[in-house]
């Protein structure tokens, strides 16, 4: 991504990883699918909860993973094969020690996560058996999207293609067997998710052992070596603490929509199914954005990079203003995929109406954040992210919910205004960037 077409590498590098987002996001739509046919609203509504959950542990796991694929592809624009490989195995070793000390703490607290999070009654049992299944499978899911970030990191966002699509697959055949067949419930789709997630990162190590990746992988590099530790983490743990944080947040929105009844609580659960699918554009080019930019300060392009934000923001908002011109005609087209439930339905449509603006907002701020991480300051990303969803977003959401006849339309209303907040914070820290130092010097 140093040489050639700047627009024609950011697309090329960014559909296969729309296409792996697009299968990354149909493994939740088509839990929610397969439950919506077979199970009921306590079903869908212990799926919905169950999953955020899941993602704030995939949030600490993919922002640290960033920080691998910053490093990663440094070296590469470097051309330096010895300090790529050493950052290889410095993640490797990295992350197979925290799944060892993560799935044991995940495992032993899920009942007292379940608690915190006022899931409605009637869906605790089956959230507290889909979170507990998840939280076994942990080492299977950090170790799939660890070789998914290094192969970003070299350049190559094909192959992670092929990985995801045979755990889709995967996943798809078994939730039908033991959601429909075997009636097991969110259970069953917890159960899905595990084994397609460990047959496709063994299927990934596999392929990575056969690959010619243009460097030798010894022994030597797989070790902790401190200075890749730390930059990793100097570049992850912010990015971790965010996407974590923000998944807190919208937890904490989740309990505030639990208290308005079943019905919301799914609704909010499909319409977030739905968004998704809509994200997966923004997030798809905001990957291109950040690979390409460390790649170039490692070749010493800094213009390059900053050329790679523009068409990146540019393309994202073809898809962004498209998605939201739809949901405001016809969101139920949408929602009725997940559930036939016609209150449901509607409620989710509700919400769409209103969330879908923020579908314009993300596509400048994720690849806004991209090109700071790239740079290696994850630091501001994090910081502007908290600063909104904790001060903008989930004191709106409450304030709403307290209203009298609150609807899912206005409480939708609180994620643009929180992205907007960012923007502003983000947009000034760049200008200002730009005007006092030189991205020579940002690394």
């Amino acid at each position: 991504m140093t040489e050639g077409n700047i627009p024609l590498s950011l697309i090329n590098f960014a559909i296969p990883l729309m296409l792996a987002s697009v299968l990354q996001v149909l493994y939740g739509a088509i839990d929610l699918f397969v439950i919506g046919l077979f199970s009921t609203r306590e079903a869908i509504s212990a799926l919905a909860n169950g999953t955020q959950f899941m993602h704030i542990v995939m949030g600490v796991v993919m922002g640290l993973t960033v920080g691998g694929t910053v490093l990663i592809g440094f070296h590469v624009g470097e051309k330096n094969p010895e300090g790529t490989a050493q950052a290889i195995g410095t993640q490797a070793v990295l992350f197979g020690l925290i799944a060892l000390v993560l799935t044991p703490i995940l495992a032993f607290f899920t009942p007292a996560f379940v608690q915190l999070t006022r899931i409605p009654a009637e869906a605790v049992p089956e959230a507290t058996r889909y979170i507990f299944i998840c939280s076994l499978g942990i080492p299977f899911i950090i170790g799939y999207n660890v070789v998914s970030a290094i192969y970003r990191g070299l350049g190559d966002s094909r192959t992670p293609l092929v990985f995801v699509a045979f755990a889709c697959v995967l996943n798809i055949i078994v939730d039908f067997l033991f959601i429909g067949s075997f009636r097991m419930g969110a259970a069953g789709a917890a159960w899905a998710t595990v084994l397609s997630q460990g047959a496709s990162f063994f299927l990934a190590l596999f392929c990575m052992s056969r690959q010619r990746l243009g460097f030798r992988l010894a022994r030597r590099h797989f070790r902790l070596e401190p200075a890749a530790v730390r930059k990793i983490l100097w570049v992850g743990t912010p990015l971790a603490l965010q996407d974590s944080l923000i998944s807190v947040s919208f937890m904490i929105i989740l309990g505030i929509v639990n208290t308005m009844g079943l019905v919301a609580s799914a609704s909010v659960g499909v319409s977030g199914r739905c968004v998704g699918f809509f994200f997966v554009a923004p997030v798809s080019f905001a990957g291109a954005v950040a690979t390409m930019t460390s790649q170039n300060l490692g070749a010493k392009k800094p213009r390059r990079a900053l050329t790679g934000l523009g068409f990146g923001i540019a393309f994202a908002l073809f898809f962004g203003v498209s998605t939201w011109a739809y949901c405001q005609i016809a969101p139920e087209t949408v929602t009725r995929i997940f559930t036939h439930d016609v209150e449901v339905v509607e409620g989710a449509a509700q919400y769409l109406r209103s969330f879908t603006l923020d579908c314009l907002l993300v596509c400048v701020i994720f690849n806004l954040n991209s090109y700071f991480s790239g740079c290696g300051r994850s630091v501001i990303s994090m910081a502007h992210s908290l600063l909104s969803t904790f001060g903008v977003r989930v004191p709106l959401a409450w304030w709403i919910s307290c209203q009298e006849n609150a609807t899912l339309y206005q409480l939708g209303f609180a994620a643009p205004a929180a992205t907007l907040v960012s923007i502003l914070i983000a947009g000034t820290y760049f200008f200002w960037l730009q005007k006092r130092m030189k991205l020579a010097n940002f690394i």
